[in-house]
């Protein structure tokens, strides 16, 4: 049995439900047994706690908890990000002409995208961002109904909050990966992935295994059925066709490739500007990506 804690409302659902509806679990030998959760934060409680054996979350955490002694370790899975979205009607000549606009930021104040597009500004247009806009720090579905109200004019959301936005209308300012470009990072890195503890991994090779293998099929399904997202719309929330084929289309621009050690470097210097930018409150005692972070073995 692979216990996994999921986000109650989570896009990581969506694999889920693909999962246990094809028993795709079962034929590889094991037993997906799935713990809705609250919070983030309630995530990384309950693998800490031992309550699951693995969680969705990013690397950067990961990293933080290996250089305060800890043993987790991720599976790189989604690069499908979120990025800058601006209302129509607003005239920008760059990503970064946002000066004096109250800029509306999903994830608090150590947001990576946040952190990232500051260091974008910086180095592209020598613009502090932080000074030269208000910023209003909302829980990510509060953000879009600020920006569908036009009572904000810019936003930086996740991608499905994005997809939304975008099938509403908002301009797309610049995306993370054109974020991390522009930064001089030309690899694409996913972000998430599953985490989970080595010594636990070490111990059940061949169920860790079993797991992200079935893990990647049914992404592969995903990303090639339409007729499985026509079953897990539900699932989407989709308001209506035009949401629900930009969720599709931003879902499967996901990384889908190999991480390697091309991969690695890029996340090592993705890892330096979020620890420049956002500082121990975000990296923690860590000073450089630490060994291990990433998990790559089959």
């Amino acid at each position: 049995m692979v216990k996994v804690g999921v986000l109650k409302f989570g896009t990581i659902n969506w694999e889920m439900d693909v999962i246990k509806r094809h028993k795709l679990d079962e034929k590889a030998g094991f037993v997906l047994d799935i713990t809705p959760l609250a919070s983030k934060n309630a995530s990384s409680v309950a693998l800490q706690g031992d309550a699951v054996d693995v969680i969705f979350s990013d690397w950067v955490w990961v990293s933080r908890q290996r250089a305060a002694g800890k043993t987790y370790t991720l599976s790189p899975t989604s690069a499908t990000a979120g990025g800058v979205y601006a209302a129509s009607n607003l005239t920008l000549s760059s990503p970064c002409d946002i000066s004096g606009e109250t800029l509306g930021i999903a994830g608090g104040s150590v947001d990576k995208t946040w952190l990232l597009y500051q260091a974008y500004c910086e180095a592209k247009e020598d613009k502090a961002i932080s000074e030269l806009t208000e910023q209003q720090f909302v829980a990510p579905p509060l953000l879009n109904k600020l920006l569908m109200q036009n009572k904000v004019p810019v936003g930086i959301n996740f991608w499905h909050y994005g997809a939304r936005l975008k099938a509403a209308g908002f301009q797309p300012v610049i995306s993370l990966d054109e974020i991390v470009e522009g930064l001089g990072i030309n690899t694409q890195v996913p972000m998430l992935g599953w985490v989970f503890d080595e010594k636990w991994a070490n111990a059940n090779p061949s169920l860790v295994s079993a797991f992200l293998k079935t893990s990647a099929e049914a992404r592969a399904l995903l990303r090639a059925s339409d007729q499985e997202w026509d079953v897990i719309r539900p699932l989407t929330k989709a308001e209506n066709d035009d949401v629900f084929n930009a969720l599709k289309a931003a879902y499967r621009r996901g990384f889908s490739g190999t991480f390697g050690d091309e991969q690695l470097r890029a996340a090592a210097q993705i890892f330096d500007i979020l620890a420049k930018e956002g500082g121990p409150k975000l990296v923690g005692e860590s000073t450089s990506l630490s060994d291990g972070t990433f998990w790559l073995q089959p």
